[in-house]
């Protein structure tokens, strides 16, 4: 990247400092459940039209899609399209996202708080920051013509404010998005967690529930029948025997987590009915076969057995969520793309990337064949709690990757 270019982000992103934060304060504190976006999405759609974009479209999953064409292109994409898919045929795309999406179920607005370093809310990191700070690259292109020629030279940018990249929202955004355009994806980039992560390769995981229902009775009169939580402890119990397998070669990490359980009405009901909800994950496909076989194992077992002692006793395994693996993606192709991320997170931070692996939206162009970086764009953390906390300064370094990877470091 020459000097003119360097000089110009570094400006931008020292001059934009303040309206950034501002962005930021004003988006953390909007709900944004899993599947219950909307008002972000408004928020951000206006935003984008107010800065000069011109094709900006909220889709049926709520996702907010912002197109960029290069300048030096007569043929505009059709304002009216009635798809994004029409809007970019024959066109290559190069993906940009950050989610909007809270882990947190909140439906009012979010409290925010901070200091001069720093600024707390529920997921003012994961992903508000690293949103806000896509949103202000972007921003620097509509309104940098030269700038975003220099982008857009090898194909148009789509940036996108996805939803449903938390807990049960499956990637649902992320999902939808793909099987519209996903022909048209050459590459993409997710800007989701902390500095300096720069993540390659994706977890994949399984999520389950698991419902017991027996005959259930008087905790005196019927003592002896089934007991559904009983069961539920006994299946967790079993499942937790296994050692989740991990590959000495490649050293991927499997690891598994009964998350929620819950069952009976009281204390001198024999329970009828009770409830867990199981995952798994790893970065390596065998793996979760491993896991799979063994949870399937498990739940055939403990059928049969409830069975002998209730007849009415019945196990139903209901599917949550699956998180896809990489799959088919050119190994060359993928590494290039990493390393040129990774020198400029290395550039920008002056420390080592963090190349663990991840469960972002980037498993779903992954899972494709399609090459994909999650990259941290902010220092924060307690992640997933209601204290979570970014540092304020920590914007600047995170601006300055975004745009040394949109413009071609």
């Amino acid at each position: 990247m020459d000097l003119f270019v360097s000089q110009a982000i570094r400006r931008y992103v020292r001059d934009s400092h303040a309206e950034a934060l501002e962005l930021l304060r004003t988006l953390a504190r909007i709900p944004a459940p899993s599947h219950h976006e909307e008002q972000r999405a408004s928020f951000i759609a206006g935003w984008l039209h107010a800065h000069g974009a011109r094709n900006v479209r909220v889709d049926d999953e709520k996702n907010v899609l912002c197109l960029l064409m290069n300048p030096r292109v007569r043929r505009e994409a059709h304002h009216d399209a009635q798809t994004l898919a029409e809007s970019v045929k024959n066109h290559t795309l190069t993906m940009y996202a950050a989610h909007t999406d809270v882990v947190f179920p909140d439906t009012a607005e979010l409290p925010l708080r901070e200091d001069d370093a720093r600024m707390w809310a529920p997921g003012v990191g994961d992903d508000t920051a690293n949103l806000v700070n896509l949103l202000m690259a972007t921003k620097f292109l509509l309104q940098n013509p030269l700038a975003l020629d220099r982008a857009t030279r090898k194909g148009n940018i789509l940036v996108v404010a996805n939803t449903c990249e938390e807990g049960l929202g499956n990637l649902a955004g992320t999902r939808n998005l793909f099987e519209e355009v996903g022909d048209c994806v050459d590459r993409y980039f997710s800007f989701d967690l902390y500095l300096p992560q720069c993540i390659s390769v994706c977890v994949g995981s399984e999520r389950y529930q698991i419902d017991v229902e027996c005959t259930g009775g008087h905790s005196y009169h019927d003592y002896g029948n089934a007991n559904a939580i009983e069961e539920i402890c006994s299946i967790i119990e079993d499942l937790y025997r296994i050692n989740p397998p991990t590959d000495v070669m490649d050293g991927a990490h499997t690891t598994m987590n009964v998350g929620k359980i819950e069952g009976g009405t009281t204390i001198n009901s024999i329970p009828s009915h009770a409830m867990a909800k199981f995952e798994f994950r790893s970065s390596s496909r065998e793996n979760i076969e491993v896991m799979r076989a063994f949870f399937e194992s498990v739940i055939e077992r403990h059928r049969h057995e409830l069975l002998k002692r209730d007849d009415a006793g019945k196990i139903t395994v209901t599917t949550l969520g699956v998180r896809p693996y990489a799959n088919g993606v050119d190994d060359e192709a993928l590494r290039r793309m990493t390393e040129r991320s990774a020198a400029i997170v290395r550039r920008v931070t002056g420390g080592d990337p963090d190349l663990r692996p991840a469960s972002t939206d980037a498993n779903v162009p992954l899972s494709l064949g399609i090459p994909a970086n999650t990259i941290g764009t902010v220092r924060g953390a307690k992640l997933h709690t209601r204290g979570e906390l970014i540092e304020k300064e920590s914007l600047k370094e995170g601006l300055e990757v975004v745009l040394r990877l949109m413009l071609g470091d």
